[in-house]
């Protein structure tokens, strides 16, 4: 097994779920991850239970309902979805 193969291995989704917030992912090797919802407009017409119907995939997660999903990698490397926008903070 090359090192390469055992990153991703390690960094294979076993759990992930959403808060009203953000999208949380349990790696194989005990790690959490986060993310902001934000990231991913795709999601932002789903309520909580839909936002909660989702299938691991090796190296992601996917929604069934929007037909996206997002990588273990781009959320390490903070890569945000085409047209994710922050919100803005109330002053």
């Amino acid at each position: 097994m090359t090192s390469l193969e055992f990153e991703t291995e390690e960094m294979r989704p076993v759990k992930a779920w959403c808060t009203k917030d953000e999208v949380h992912v349990t790696l194989a090797d005990g790690r959490t991850i986060s993310a902001p919802l934000w990231w991913y407009p795709f999601l932002s017409g789903l309520d909580l239970q839909g936002l909660n119907d989702i299938e691991l995939m090796y190296e992601g997660v996917w929604w069934t309902e929007v037909d996206e999903g997002i990588s273990v990698k781009s959320m390490f490397l903070g890569v945000k979805a085409p047209g994710a926008k922050a919100p803005e903070k109330a002053a």
